[in-house]
Order: C-alpha cells, then structure tokens, then sequence
C-alpha cells in the first residue's frame, strides 16, 4: 500500500466547533462524474460516455482540471483522514489517474497513515489487475453499486450491469485481501415487491459485506422515473409495502450481526463509514469536482453542475472558500437536528446546550413530546436534568435520537415538526 504522509489529527471532531463545520477539515470528497450511461433514477451531476475508450480523452481532461482545483484549495492545519471517490462510476478512472489524484491530495494536504480510502465501483466496470492496483495506490473500502439481485429490476432501473456481473465483481474482491467492502441496495422499485426485496436481502447477506447501505428510491422529477411515474402509485410499491421493506431490511440485518448505525447504514462492528460520519457530525469537509460540495468555514458551497460550466468556473480561478457569510443560526440548528437524528446514538444534548443555549434544548424537548410518547423519539438519560444555579436554567444531560425502526421510518415527519418550530 503506498505510504502518505504521516501527520498527527488534531483531534477536533468532537468538538462543538468541529461540529459547526468551522474547524479544519479532515475530510475530502472527490466526485468522479462519468458513467457508462444514466440510471432511470439518477439526477447526479454525470456525464455519459458509452465505453472506457470513447471516454478516455473527457476522462483524462477532468482529471487534470480536479488536481488543479486541489491545488487552489485553502491547506488545512491536519490531514485527510477519510477521502472518498464518488460518482458517478469511479471505477472508470485507469489506476493512474486514481494514483496522480491521491498524490495531488498528498501534496496538498497530507493523507494520514491510516485514512479510511474509499472508491464507488460499479459490477462489470473494473477487472482484478485494476482493482489491484486501486488497492496498492491506498485505497481501502469499496462501495459496490448491487442496488438489486433481480434481472428484470436492474434493466428497469437502466444499469449497465447485470446479476452475472454482481457475482463477477464478488469474486473479485474476494481475490484480493479487501476486507471492507459495502453493497448498495435500492428498495421501492418500479414493480418491485416484498419477495423480491427479501432475495436481494438474502443475497446480500450470503455476501457478507462488512456494510451495507440501503436506500429508499426517491423519484426525483427531472429523472426518467419522475417522467414515468407518480410516487405512491403502481407500479411502484404503496407507501404501506414501502415501510414494510424499511422494517424487513431492519429485522433481517441486525439479526445477521449488523449495526443499524445510521436510516440508510448497516455495518459489522469496525466497519461503519467513517467519511459519512463527517457529513452526519456535521464536521467540515472538502468537495472536489463537478457538483461537489464544500463545508468549510461554517459555510457550503456547491460548484457548477456541468462539465463546461465546471471548467469555465476552474478558469476564473475562484476563491475558495467564497467570502465567508455566516448562515443565520437556525440553519446551523437546523442542520445539526438534521444530519444528527439520522445516527442511532442521536445528538448529546449537553454539545447541543453549549451550543445553542438551553432554552433551544428546552423548545426542542417540548416539541417532540408527541413523539417520546409514541416511541418514535428517545430521550436517554440517567436522571432528571439538574438545574444550573448560577443560570436558573436546567442542566440537560443523555442523547436524543430517533427509535429503530419506528423512529427512522417516520424521520420526515419528526423533522417537519421540528422544523415548522424552529425556523
């Protein structure tokens, strides 16, 4: 495995500050965005290019544009200890090209010794000598785009590869000493039923992954689902199968040995995502490339989301971060409540008093008390908040977070009513 730089964390993400988003990133994401074709329910910052040779020459351009705009990035004062490549197909890029991004990364900021590498790879888009070599340049997790173990459902949603290619891109893997490895899996499917998402389950299962993700389909207008179809009807399962499968995935997993950490996440113990714990933290983080974003400086900002405007925008030589303006601080609540009610362990209300005040933890507590009664949110703690005799105020103490699966499955509304409160 290649050897980066070794420099010390300065361990701030757990700190209020790192919270906020205005401590010094630790974190960089790279968004990879070519594909081989669109998915019907894609609407990524993507650009199609058949096979590996028509894209080649966009391919090569991009990646010299990426480590130009690494180079222009602000330095941080620790370095990178998670990178992800997402897309997008990653696996697309040579070996090279993934080798001259992590050293433009290296020089720029540093890479720990022992920083969580991960790379989005698609079935059917990478061969073992690739793989090997993704591996030897330092990469170390892999998310494997299954989304489903049916041939007729993967043709509906437009991948490029088939059940024969999932099994194929296994074997891989399993030729190589990678021991962290993700699948994907997409449920609420066009045509899609409970007997099928239980096989894909099953499959997935048999694979033993050290993760899983699994994602509820969001029919997004501007996608070829949103074209066809209208959520809540046929043929896309009913909101009622929906949760069913959302509590079928919650029951099979976590009986197979898996945390249910995060809504969407599952991993063995060791295994949990460690970039996506940046964005749920909200901890600052680097974005890289087309349609990526940035939260730096307790501020986020989004590049352009097409390749030309990307490069227009490169060739401006932007400053990044723009000048600093400070979001109001409710959104700064409202993010934290957001990103944080999707971890199993929640928020701590202590971090949350230090930084909003107690009189917020106090309004948030009273809001969701429709909701600690239904056993949708859970309140845990030792004891009665102590009272503060100095401020006069309660002293709140223990983790707010949202039940398992109940909680997780009705995330939306909680967070509605939060939000309706607060903003």
């Amino acid at each position: 495995m290649t050897q980066f730089t070794s420099v010390q964390s300065t361990g701030m993400q757990n700190s209020a500050q790192g919270l906020m988003g205005s401590g010094s990133p630790d974190a960089a994401y790279l968004h990879i965005p070519f594909c081989r074709r669109r998915c019907s329910y894609c609407d990524f910052p993507i650009a199609v290019v058949g096979d590996r040779s028509n894209g080649a020459d966009a391919i090569a351009r991009y990646v010299k544009m990426l480590c130009r705009e690494i180079a222009i990035a602000p330095p941080c004062h620790q370095p990178l200890s998670t990178l992800f490549f997402g897309g997008g197909t990653p696996s697309l890029l040579s070996a090279q090209q993934l080798q001259r991004l992590l050293a433009a990364l290296d020089e720029k900021f540093g890479i720990a010794a022992a920083a969580e590498i991960s790379i989005e790879m698609d079935p059917g888009t990478f061969t073992l000598p690739q793989l090997q070599d993704y591996l030897a340049a330092g990469v170390n997790r892999v998310s494997l785009g299954v989304q489903a173990f049916q041939a007729e459902l993967l043709a509906t949603c437009g991948r490029a590869h088939d059940v024969d290619d999932i099994w194929s891109a296994i074997a891989l893997l399993r030729q190589t000493p990678l021991v962290n490895f993700s699948l994907d899996l997409i449920s609420g499917l066009p045509h899609q039923n409970l007997n099928h998402w239980q096989a894909t389950l099953e499959a997935a299962i048999a694979i033993a992954p050290a993760h899983l993700s699994t994602y509820d389909l969001i029919v997004e207008p501007s996608t070829l689902f949103g074209r066809t179809y209208q959520p809540g009807t046929a043929p896309l399962p009913s909101d009622e199968i929906a949760a069913q499968m959302y509590r079928v995935a919650q029951r099979m997993l976590v009986a197979a040995g898996y945390d249910h950490y995060e809504i969407s996440n599952y991993a063995l113990p060791g295994f949990q995502c460690r970039h996506n714990r940046v964005y749920w933290e909200n901890r600052p983080y680097y974005g890289f490339g087309v349609g990526a974003a940035s939260y730096l400086q307790g501020q986020r900002f989004t590049r352009p989301r097409t390749l030309p405007a990307y490069y227009q925008w490169l060739q401006n030589e932007p400053a990044i971060p723009p000048t600093p303006h400070p979001p109001p601080p409710n959104d700064t609540l409202l993010d934290t409540l957001m990103l944080g009610l999707r971890l199993r362990e929640g928020l701590s209300l202590a971090t949350l008093t230090e930084q909003f005040g107690p009189a917020t933890v106090e309004q948030i507590l009273s809001c969701l008390q429709p909701y600690l009664q239904q056993g949708w949110v859970e309140w845990t703690q030792s004891e009665e908040p102590a009272l503060d005799r100095a401020s006069e105020q309660p002293d709140f103490s223990g983790q707010l977070r949202l039940s398992d699966p109940e909680g997780f499955l009705f995330s939306n509304t909680v967070l509605s009513t939060l939000f309706s409160v607060l903003e």
